[in-house]
């Protein structure tokens, strides 16, 4: 004989919230973390859509040569201009030596126009924020996401090509594992009067894979992780790129400094 329970409604609808709330944890993200400020979201919320996946074409910027004037920070052969020679260099790219730490430029910028092309390791491992996780650091503290976005759930602001903890970006425009993609970023860095008052937020326009994801977007603050951080005056600051664990390469990186 088959047996009925009946639920009262009350039941009914708790049942239902719960299974929500057990959906609604398998997505990566945060429930408990500060609130963003001039925006709904918290940092890494994970109830923040994420950007929609979008195709591209081939990039008009992979291999581009850097224009007269420019600083090239690595030409495929030696980590001579970053702060130690750790990470692992052949074949014209280097690529994170797990454990090694973070490289960062000898010399320290301002505002800029960077070229830097990267891919995440071909053989997939992990997920979400430990698959492909690496990072562009610009004047210091700023932070342009690197990670293995193809067919990887993870928070939204800390997607490929997000303001990390701040912005997700427009679209999802990443290749597969393995495969180079490009960042073209434009930083103006932010600006303090004599007082010590923040004139001009830090401001950054991105193309990844020539698809513009961010238009002159300003900065909450300084990057961070399950936190939001005020601004504090500083002056020029290293270009980083993060070792996350995760052996992530990168190669053909220049700049062209921008006057104010």
């Amino acid at each position: 004989m088959n047996k009925f329970i009946i639920f009262p409604v009350s039941m009914l609808f708790f049942i239902s919230g719960f299974t929500s709330l057990c959906a609604e944890k398998k997505l990566p993200g945060y429930t408990d973390t500060p609130i963003i400020p001039g925006q709904k979201w918290r940092v890494h919320d994970a109830k923040r859509p994420r950007p929609e996946i979008v195709k591209v074409g081939p990039s008009k910027t992979l291999g581009a040569k850097p224009p007269k004037g420019a600083v090239v920070l690595f030409d495929g052969t030696d980590t001579s201009k970053w702060s130690h020679n750790k990470w692992k260099v052949e074949n014209g790219y280097m690529e994170v030596t797990r454990k090694s730490g973070s490289l960062q430029t000898k010399q320290k910028f301002s505002s800029i126009k960077l070229h830097i092309e990267f891919a995440t390791p071909k053989e997939v491992k992990g997920e979400s924020q430990g698959r492909g996780n690496s990072g562009v650091f610009l004047c210091g503290p700023y932070e342009v996401q690197v990670l293995d976005s193809w067919d990887n759930i993870s928070y939204a602001d800390g997607q490929c090509a997000a303001l990390y903890g701040q912005f997700p970006p427009r679209v999802n425009a990443c290749r597969p594992p393995g495969e180079w993609q490009t960042y073209d970023i434009e930083f103006l860095a932010p600006k303090w009067d004599e007082a010590g008052k923040l004139e001009r937020k830090a401001t950054v326009t991105v193309l990844h894979n020539g698809v513009k994801v961010h238009d002159k977007r300003q900065m909450i603050g300084p990057s961070g992780h399950r936190n939001v951080r005020p601004y504090k005056k500083h002056g020029p600051g290293p270009i980083q790129l993060q070792d996350h664990g995760n052996p992530t390469r990168f190669r053909n990186i220049w700049l062209v400094e921008l006057k104010e």
